[in-house]
């Protein structure tokens, strides 16, 4: 392709789409702004990119900590025993034996040399010993177990910094005493393993998606100028949006596993952006448009979706906020920038990096991958799913939706949980030291607390009613020993550690909260005038969690639902496109969710997978993937129906209208659902299982979403629907025409001599 494709006619049609009917298409006037200043735009992009990514980097990331992350009575019980207590973190450290017993001297001698060595630290201090008179119950019943607690000064982040500093001096412990087995676990020491196996995860993850991605964009654009166009976009964004949330995080704290979650949604979107952008600008330079209106014409059209598309799934990330908890604000924050950076870069430096190309872009061409023609052919494979479909419409919806449906059916038992130990990769020393620890004092390792507040809690009523507290716990099979009281320097606050029967989130776990919160409080410190007390520690806040994401999952399902169903109204024009795309989209998530159930919850594929399943999905995952899957899922519909809709209003027929628009989409959006499925598919290999559980779970998804939805629903739904698709009731005539149709481009009819008269606005037909 060359540049002498720069007619009269061609520039003509060039100027007419500058002046015509732009001010309703704000897409085409960044695009057109972006071309004729490209250096700017490139160069702003790139210092936008580069000065976010810095600064987010020298001033860190601040994430939630444990005491301003929980919900409901468990939350408001740990923000008061942080506001009460000094800044430190209980840790533990184990020493066992198979052979000696505790009061040997090769024993005794472990757990001194461990004892020194921590004490040689300045921010170790309150060292209790298990030889000790009132500490008996820090050595396990077989005898061949102690426990040595200390704590960590500091506020958990640098708690977690400096047990970098008491995990060697265990493990210094551990090689001095190779007869015996040395190991710490806590708050400190796990969140210092786990981050840095997070922080490995998210290098793998971005290592692996980069190259994967690569070849897929190698395939579907056949050169590599082409296919690095839009990967430079997603990674881009990426960045720039690490660095934005970075800083934003010093103003609200944000998930530890934020940076995954951008690079996921970030990735898929800034590089399926890019793609619908560059075909259709490569679809009007074959057709014989010169470069200019080429990309005026991508610009109008694809980046009219992309900014709908953006907006649809933005909406659908907000209605995260309304979750009440701050896990999802930060999720909703992270994942809202992200979309919006690949939007604002897919508008204003893809343009202008297109302009600078030029027909470079097909530079460093593949053998036997580089395209002869990229107009925007009808795709013979799918066809083959798509005329079967079409002749009988009603046969593919009712097997369509019975797959589906089945497919759904798990997800009615779908039971959820605070990610536990038990999520964790369990190769990790601490998570070792952990399962070795609950196995020799259970239940010990993660206790409910019971916060009791009073304006002294040594007075003697409240001292006799947590006496009576423990004893009653002490006789009951809910509870393990031992049971533990710490009183705050102020003693206002007293805390009662009591180990709870069972993992901590399974039936016996529940059972002990409920005895806790429902019979043993009330029936002693509840008794005593001004006493107040809560519950928090692991069971608690996993059971306070799942209580709020219950009662808030309607208020999140409405607003995603009601908004994305305006956004599609007014774009469209139609009251039965926006209704059917959300049932299509209910029915994709359905049985994603059902998908999710059957692997992680029920244990299937475990081997497959690398993981052990728990029992239940992590709690925050359904309504994450829902608003994820919605507003993804609408990637697709948006860019789908946009061609469906130019050829409707060029004057095709419905059906042929349905038929043209998906098959001339089907190659870029397979390529696009490519990506997306291959990149949350690394996920799925990482070691966490809330990484697992979140890849297979968007990957499932939107195969689905590109295959059954796309392939034979939606083509069967709207050719039984026929014009009633277009439907508009009169009392919405007011709706303005921002759709397809309403100043957009209609593509060239055939050939190059068409360029002239390519640029049209022809009447919607609503």
């Amino acid at each position: 392709m060359t540049r002498d494709l720069n007619t009269p006619a061609a520039e003509a049609a060039a100027k007419t789409a500058a002046a015509d009917g732009q001010s309703l298409n704000v897409a085409a006037r960044m695009g057109r702004w972006s071309a004729q200043h490209r250096k700017t735009a490139i160069w702003g992009w790139l210092g936008f990119v580069i000065v976010a990514f810095l600064i987010g980097a020298s001033v860190g990331t601040k994430t939630l900590d444990n005491a301003h992350s929980g919900v409901g009575e468990s939350g408001q019980a740990a923000r008061t025993v942080d506001a009460a207590f000094p800044k430190s973190a209980d840790e533990m450290v184990l020493v066992q034996s198979a052979t000696e017993k505790a009061n040997s001297l090769p024993f005794r001698a472990a757990v001194g040399d461990a004892q020194f060595r921590l004490s040689q630290l300045p921010y170790v201090y309150a060292i209790e010993s298990p030889y000790t008179p009132f500490n008996r119950s820090q050595i396990s019943a077989d005898g061949h177990s102690t426990l040595t607690r200390f704590k960590i000064a500091g506020n958990q982040s640098t708690a977690q910094k400096r047990a970098s500093g008491t995990l060697a001096a265990i493990a210094a412990t551990q090689a001095a005493h190779p007869q015996l087995t040395v190991g710490e676990f806590g708050q400190a020491s796990s969140d210092n393993q786990v981050n840095d196996a997070i922080s490995k995860d998210f290098q793998t993850a971005l290592v692996t998606s980069l190259p994967v991605t690569l070849v897929i964009l190698l395939i579907a654009f056949g050169s590599l100028v082409a296919a690095g166009v839009p990967l430079l976009l997603g990674l881009t964004a990426v960045l720039g949006t690490i660095g934005l949330v970075g800083v934003l995080s010093h103003i609200s704290a944000v998930d530890q596993s934020i940076n995954e979650v951008i690079l996921l949604i970030g990735l898929a979107v800034g590089v399926d952006y890019s793609m619908f952008y560059l075909r259709r600008e490569r679809e009007e330079r074959e057709s014989g448009r010169s470069e200019r209106a080429s990309l005026a014409a991508a610009a109008a059209t694809s980046g009219r979706a992309v900014m709908v598309s953006g907006f649809t799934v933005m909406i659908a990330m907000a209605g995260m906020y309304l979750a009440g908890a701050p896990t999802f604000t930060s999720f909703a924050t992270g994942t809202i920038l992200v979309v919006a950076v690949a939007v604002l870069g897919s508008l204003t430096v893809l343009p202008a990096i297109l302009a600078w190309l030029g027909d470079r872009v097909e530079k460093g061409r593949i053998p036997f991958l580089a395209r002869k023609k990229w107009n925007a052919r009808e795709s013979g494979a799918w066809a083959r799913i798509l005329n079967p479909a079409l002749r009988h419409p009603v046969v593919s919806v009712v097997a369509a939706t019975a797959l589906l449906v089945f497919l759904a059916i798990p997800a009615f038992s779908l039971h959820t949980a605070t990610p536990g130990v038990e999520t964790l990769p369990q190769n990790i020393g601490v998570i070792k030291t952990y399962n070795r620890l609950q196995a020799s004092f259970p239940g010990g390792p993660i206790p409910a607390q019971v916060v009791v507040r009073a304006k002294d809690v040594r007075a003697l009523p409240v001292v006799a009613a947590i006496n009576e507290l423990t004893r009653r716990a002490a006789a009951s099979p809910h509870f393990k020993q031992p049971i533990t009281n710490t009183v705050s320097p102020d003693h206002t606050v007293a805390q009662v550690d009591v180990p709870v029967a069972g993992n901590g989130t399974d039936s016996r776990s529940a059972a002990a909260l409920t005895q806790l919160r429902d019979k043993l409080i009330p029936a002693t410190i509840e008794r005593v005038p001004g006493a107040t007390a809560n519950v928090a520690g692991y069971t608690a806040s996993s059971a306070d969690f799942n209580d709020t994401l219950k009662s808030h999952a309607p208020v999140v399902f409405i607003f995603v639902l009601s908004a994305a169903f305006i956004l599609l109204l007014f774009t469209f024009r139609s009251l039965v496109i926006p209704l059917k795309a959300i049932l299509l989209n209910l029915l994709s998530v359905g049985a994603a969710y059902g998908v999710l159930v059957w692997i992680f919850q029920e244990g299937h594929l475990q081997s497959v997978l690398g993981f052990k399943s728990n029992g239940a999905i992590v709690s925050w995952m359904p309504l994450f993937l829902f608003v994820v899957l919605f507003g993804l899922s609408m990637d697709y519909h948006v860019f789908i129906l946009t061609r469906i809709r130019e050829a409707f209003d060029r004057g095709r027929p419905t059906v042929d209208a349905v038929s043209h628009g998906i098959k001339t989409t089907a190659g870029v959006v397979t390529s696009a659902a490519a990506v997306m499925i291959s990149v949350f598919a690394i996920f799925a290999t990482l070691s966490l299982l809330i990484f697992k559980e979140l890849g297979v779970g968007l990957a499932v998804a939107v195969l689905i979403d590109a295959t059954i939805i796309r392939g034979v629903l939606l083509p069967a739904t709207m050719k039984l629907l026929g014009d009633w698709n277009w439907y508009l009731p009169k009392w919405l005539e007011w709706l303005p025409k921002v759709g397809p149709g309403a100043g957009s481009y209609a593509p060239p009819s055939e050939g190059p001599d068409a360029s002239a008269a390519a640029v049209k606005h022809p009447p919607a037909r609503a």
